[in-house]
């Protein structure tokens, strides 16, 4: 025989009022059935009892099941490392995974029936509005930054990854990714800014390098207008002025690998030496 389960409250009581049912009916039954008629409805109700605890135990063990898929929906969908939102065609917050809530710095409770662009900053709403309306109409994925808002907190910067989809009832929809890149961007504004400098300081090198080769091509043009110059130096002269000349002609934008430029430039001060 099966292993019995522990019953709940419920089953426990209707089980108690059926044992009391059958407790007020057993005189009556023993008068009126004769032993082959008891020995038939003992062996038909021992056969339901069966049955109802093989019930049982198939219950619990859906319910087993439930709990399971319940857990791995919990892990896959609220303890992602990103924001999950579910969002209505009208912008309109559906759902919200906790991560979410915690970028946004609220509760999720909060979020659902809100409109997103309520924790995006006013600059970058017509982003996500021209995002929405190419995801709607053309069907394909968007991916955007933008900065939000986050309550006592200053401005992030997020990403945002939308997809097309439909509700219940063929409603289009989107789902949402949100992932906080703001150590992304800032690493972003560093780069900028020293590729600024890097060019600032290979403008003012170009410069440097090109004032005092001014005074080396007068001279060597000086030379050039003397009489009585044999064959090596002519020759030397105009190795000396053309390699003054690419020196001079180097602009700014030739300097786009600094160690290159640098040896370019050593082997043209070699020729000149």
């Amino acid at each position: 025989m099966t292993k019995k389960q522990t019953y709940p409250d419920d089953f426990a009581d209707l089980r108690r009022r059926a044992e009391e049912e059958a407790r007020a009916d057993e005189p009556q039954a023993q008068n009126t059935l004769s032993p082959e008629e008891a020995g038939r409805l003992l062996h038909e109700l021992q056969v339901k009892q069966i049955e109802l605890e093989i019930q049982n135990d198939e219950l619990c063990r859906a319910q087993g099941e439930v709990e399971a898929s319940r857990a791995r929906y919990f892990d896959l969908f609220d303890l992602a490392p990103v924001g999950y939102f579910t969002i209505s065609g009208q912008g309109l917050i559906q759902e919200a995974n906790l991560t979410a809530a915690g970028l946004l710095g609220t509760v999720r409770r909060d979020l659902v029936g809100k409109p997103l662009t309520l924790f995006i900053l006013p600059e970058d709403q017509n982003i996500y509005y021209r995002h929405c309306k190419e995801l709607f109409e053309a069907g394909t994925p968007q991916v955007y930054d933008l900065r939000v808002l986050r309550a006592n907190a200053d401005p992030f910067w997020a990403r945002l990854e939308t997809t097309e989809a439909q509700d219940s009832n063929g409603l289009s929809m989107c789902r949402a990714v949100m992932s906080d890149i703001t150590a992304c961007k800032l690493a972003e504004e560093k780069l900028a800014d020293l590729d600024h400098r890097k060019d600032q300081f290979l403008a003012m090198l170009s410069h440097e390098l090109r004032n005092p080769l001014a005074p080396i091509l007068n001279a060597v043009q000086l030379l050039q207008l003397q009489k009585g110059q044999n064959s090596v130096q002519q020759k030397a002269l105009a190795i000396i002025e053309r390699q003054v000349g690419h020196c001079r002609t180097w602009s700014v934008t030739s300097w786009k690998s600094p160690a290159r430029s640098l040896a370019r430039f050593s082997f043209a001060m070699s020729r000149l030496l």
